[in-house]
């Protein structure tokens, strides 16, 4: 090692300890604080640096070394003082042990992002114990659900393809299941911090981010039930549905990137058009209180085999649609499977293109088709379950940006399109 990288290293290593250092000098911590953490940090450093000559036998002992001092230092406090200790700061100590150590022998971009990481989770301890205590046994169950979801199924499934047009993996499936959830999980958290208090905008945004589809039949029912909240409900609703096609984006973006290129320009261009219009709605009725319904947990186990079992069936009913009937087929499964369900369409198409099964100028016209039979649905959702007030608000902007995508579906060229 050279002179100017050791020096590079024990600067770092200063740097960091003194950051979290100074955070637990602010949270009186009496076991370590502004000097011990920065020694700390250097110690960790330096018993790396004598591994290279000595042996990794020197950061192993100069691990038990710094446990034992913590060890004797709350033996010493606790003979002193009634209250029993805790273990944050010296846990805190451990790490950033290690942190110097890896400035050795790792990234020290890794370790700065350790240590900088450190010092925020300390410093947010208030917020981060007010979230746990506004989460209640649901919300724990939602969460836990989604780690059912993501930590134990995803690893243990095979990651190989099945079935006719061998498009069917078992781990594939389940990550587009992830994705989906996790979105409409993270929507579902928002949605209980702020309640049913939320302004028109983030009801809409979190309507949209949980489920489209569901924002629209509750808001539709509510304007049945109460006429006058007619124009509040069609911003929301407007709203929800200009975010499915961010989410729609998102949703290319995770699963093909190659895509991306290619679908975005015209999908851009109806995520602007429903924006503006909600835009507009919004100015015409900010003055209007709003109230979400109340939302259901998304990570449930069941919704989550309906939604793989569905992707996984149109993921092969395009693979065959495109093999037996060409592209005509193709935009026959996304006007029905959009209905009532967007995301597993553009999830399976993004697939096929990704994996060079199927042309980037269908893909997107495919995506985009059955985004528009999905606000055709909603639209026939709020003419059923709403009131008049609604539709006769809805269904002009609907009726526009169907147009417009039927324009963008015809003369949108394929070349760079």
């Amino acid at each position: 090692m050279d002179l100017t990288s050791a020096f590079q290293q024990l600067g770092i290593a200063l740097g960091l300890g003194l950051l979290v250092g100074l955070q637990r000098e602010h949270a009186e911590s009496r076991i370590a604080g502004l000097r011990t953490f920065p020694l700390v940090t250097i110690f960790g450093t330096l018993s790396a640096m004598l591994a290279g000559t000595l042996g990794g036998w020197t950061v192993g002992a100069g691990f038990i070394s710094l446990a034992a001092l913590i060890v004797i230092g709350n033996v010493v406090r606790m003979k002193v003082e009634s209250a029993s200790p805790g273990l944050t700061t010296e846990i805190t100590m451990l790490l950033m042990y290690g942190v110097g150590a890896y400035l050795v022998s790792g990234y020290k971009e890794v370790a700065i992002a350790i240590g900088g990481g450190a010092a925020v989770l300390l410093q947010f301890k208030g917020q981060l114990h007010g979230i746990a205590g506004r989460l209640g046994d649901d919300d724990l169950k939602a969460i836990m659900q989604f780690a059912l979801i993501s930590l134990v199924i995803l690893p243990v499934l095979p990651d190989r393809t099945y079935g006719p047009y061998d498009v069917l993996n078992p781990r594939q499936v389940w990550w587009m299941v992830v994705l989906i959830v996790g979105i409409s999980l993270g929507g579902y958290i928002i949605y209980k911090f702020f309640g049913q208090s939320a302004g028109v905008v983030l009801g809409g945004i979190l309507g949209g981010m949980i489920s489209s589809t569901a924002t629209t039949v509750s808001y539709a029912r509510r304007a049945s039930a109460a006429p006058d909240s007619s124009r509040l409900a069609a911003v929301v609703i407007m709203i929800a549905s200009a975010i499915v096609f961010i989410r729609l984006l998102v949703e290319i973006a995770f699963v093909a990137p190659g895509f991306l290129y290619r679908a975005a320009p015209p999908i851009l261009v109806m995520l602007v058009l429903l924006a503006v219009l909600s835009a507009v709605m919004w100015f015409r009725s900010r003055d209007e209180q709003n109230e979400m319904p109340a939302q259901d947990n998304p990570s449930e186990l069941k919704s989550a085999l309906v939604f793989g079992l569905l992707y996984a069936i149109i993921l092969l009913a395009v693979a065959a649609a495109k093999d037996l009937f060409g592209s005509k087929g193709l935009y026959v499964v996304a006007a029905i499977s959009g209905l009532t369900d967007v995301d597993a369409i553009t999830l399976s198409t993004a697939q096929l293109v990704n994996t060079d099964r199927l042309d980037a100028g269908d893909g997107w016209r495919i995506i985009l088709l059955a985004s528009l039979s999905n606000l055709a649905f909603k639209g026939a959702t709020i003419a059923a379950l709403g009131h008049r007030r609604l539709l006769l608000k809805v269904a002009p902007l609907y009726g526009l940006a169907l147009a417009l995508g039927l324009l963008l579906l015809i003369l949108w060229p394929r070349a760079g399109g």
